[in-house]
């Protein structure tokens, strides 16, 4: 009706804003219509159409959702990934925007696996679904020769973020996992047990390219898991490698002759500005701060 109102009378006739006013006068106290919110109002009415959409999805996630939806994407069908993704996720306002932003729904689903071949349909269709690449790590901010460690324990000390990422149904379970195979320690970088899988899932992490090398290491890992650790309840353990950077007909060979499931994907970080040479070397570091805020606070202590 708003919309058919407009397009009668133009848009210089102002009819929003003079609704805004009609509603504040004849419902004093009512909250809700000012201009800006008709207008998303009306927005919202002519991008949805389909009504069953709006009863069954639209209409059970908050409003302020959707009008991030309607400012964001431009398409339908994004718009409807992302407030299914909400309900099932239980996503606030702020972690829709950021997966918008960080292109969600382009990355969902886009890791290189072999679980059509290596798991059950059901299985390895939610495996599929679920997994994810490049992963956004852009929580952490790192020198351009980090190393692997220094990855790990970014993601350890942002572990609220990195299952943020990860997704709905990551349990953390340990960092460099021990394991005793045949007398000798080997560690997972990080395990991991999910939910809806009803399986360990075992990531392995990487700051360099992909090496096909890492599949069989995984392939070794994987077994293990599956021996030690898996209860006979449990789906087959998976296998997540995360790569800086990945070259996928090299992951495809690598992962065509495993035999247990694994996935390859990239991640993205933030990469810190490294100093000028002429300045390295002359900034204090780290400990030699620490040593004289201890001497400030031990003088603080003696003039007290």
């Amino acid at each position: 009706m708003l919309s058919t109102k407009m397009k009668q009378e133009g848009w210089g006739a102002k009819v929003i804003d003079r609704l805004a006013s009609d509603i504040g006068k004849d419902f004093p106290g009512v909250s809700g219509f000012s201009p800006r919110n008709l207008r998303y109002m009306r927005k919202f009415a002519e991008s949805y159409a389909d009504q069953s959409i709006l009863q069954a999805l639209l209409a059970k996630i908050p409003w302020w959702h959707n009008i991030l939806l309607l400012e964001k994407l431009d398409s339908p069908e994004e718009r409807t990934w992302y407030a299914h993704q909400t309900i099932l996720n239980g996503w606030s306002g702020r972690a829709l925007d950021d997966f918008i932003k960080s292109k969600l729904y382009s990355r969902q689903g886009k890791s290189i696996t072999n679980f059509h071949d290596r798991l059950p349909v059901p299985q390895s269709k939610l495996a599929n679904d679920i997994l994810k690449s490049p992963y956004n790590f852009g929580f952490l901010s790192l020198s351009d020769d980090y190393i692997e460690q220094e990855l790990e324990q970014g993601l350890v000390n942002n572990m609220q973020k990195l299952i943020l990422e990860l997704g709905q149904g990551f349990a953390f379970i340990g960092r460099q996992y021990h394991l005793e195979i045949a007398g000798d320690d080997y560690f997972l970088d990080m395990l991991f047990y999910h939910i809806k899988l009803r399986a360990f899932c075992v990531v392995e992490l990487k700051s360099t390219d992909f090496k096909p090398e890492y599949a069989g290491k995984m392939n070794f890992y994987l077994a293990a898991v599956d021996e030690q650790l898996k209860h006979p309840m449990d789906n087959p353990s998976i296998g997540m490698i995360i790569c800086r950077t990945k070259n996928d007909l090299k992951v495809e060979y690598a992962l065509k002759r495993v035999l247990m499931p694994m996935s390859v994907s990239e991640y993205e970080v933030k990469i810190q500005d490294s100093l000028p040479k002429e300045l390295q070397g002359t900034l204090p570091t780290a400990k030699e701060i620490e040593e004289k805020l201890s001497e400030h606070n031990s003088e603080d202590t003696i003039d007290k």
